[in-house]
């Protein structure tokens, strides 16, 4: 049974799409099914596999849909003897612990012109496990020489080639075009699509002048608080290749669930922090690392100041 589960997790890693594995991974007393067996859950409601049936199976089956939306793992525990086993007529007697795991294959990343900034960031982001697409109309710019990690080196018109794509809807796009029109024309193009991520490079101004565009067009963008305008993080980055490492540190933000879709306000609140730390002073309490909470007025156990 596991075997057809496991070959529709590799599809789910060629194809790109998101699901997410339920396996039991502790069970006590009696149950329909043992340790290890599985289930994959699909964001459209398509199940393969089994971890028993019933009802406790159709509460994992809402929790995997709920992971795949917080992209978090988590551990739901099942009494059957209780009256979840009860309606589903498996009075079985046991406890059982499933394991519910948001699978997701390396995004990707398409990145709409291939001028500077586009060059560098293509360099940092396959590394990095992103699958780089490159677009643009210019061929002395968008070639394997160039992008020699990318997965697809496009020349094209751009706003022609976004629209004829099909993007998963776990697609990171970056908009790095050599002009406002072309920024226009592809913001056009993309902002209809339910994206992950949606960056645009610019000003404030441009940003502003490419919305207003946007509303006299009629164009609605589908997820407006996943568009990040102006691209990237805000650490003073200057050179292509800075604004490159700004522009990645933010895909690998919204990556990992540290920069959570929301308002612009609620992103000035966002999880992305430094990791900037100094040991206490003596004299002190302070809070070390691991959340527990010592005092310098006495003697630092072995362990923390390095001991024998």
């Amino acid at each position: 049974m596991n075997e057809e589960v496991f070959e529709a997790v590799n599809d789910v890693f060629q194809r790109g799409e998101p699901a997410a594995l339920v396996t039991i991974i502790r069970t006590q007393g009696s149950t329909p099914q043992r340790v290890g067996a599985k289930m994959l859950v699909f964001a459209d409601g398509r199940m393969i596999g089994t971890i028993g049936g019933g009802c406790y199976e159709n509460d994992a089956f809402w929790k995997a849909r709920r992971a795949l939306e917080t992209r978090r793992p988590l551990v739901a525990r099942y009494e059957l003897a209780d009256d979840i086993a009860e309606e589903s007529g498996l009075i079985c007697g046991g406890q059982m612990e499933v394991y519910i795991e948001p699978l997701e294959a390396s995004p990707h990343l398409y990145l709409v012109g291939a001028g500077h900034v586009a060059l560098e960031l293509g360099r940092l982001a396959a590394p990095a496990g992103f699958r780089v697409h490159v677009i643009d109309d210019r061929e002395k710019f968008s070639n394997a020489e160039r992008f020699p990690d990318a997965v697809e080196v496009a020349v094209d018109d751009i706003p022609t080639w976004l629209e004829n794509t099909d993007f998963p809807s776990t697609a990171y796009a970056v908009i790095l075009t050599r002009g406002h029109r072309h920024d226009l024309d592809a913001l056009r193009a993309l902002a209809p699509r339910p994206l992950r991520y949606l960056g645009l490079i610019g000003s404030k101004a441009k940003v502003a002048r490419l919305h207003d565009a946007l509303r006299e067009a009629g164009v609605t963008i589908a997820s407006p608080e996943r568009l990040h305008a102006p691209v990237g993080l805000d650490i003073g980055a200057v050179t292509p290749q800075e604004i490159a490492v700004s522009i990645l540190a933010e895909l690998i933000a919204v990556k990992y669930g540290k920069l959570e879709a929301g308002s612009v306000e609620a992103a000035a609140e966002a999880a992305v922090k430094p990791l900037r730390w100094s040991p206490p002073v003596a004299g002190t309490a302070a809070e070390r690392p691991d959340g527990e909470t010592v005092s310098n007025g006495a003697a630092a156990p072995a362990a923390i100041i390095g001991g024998r």
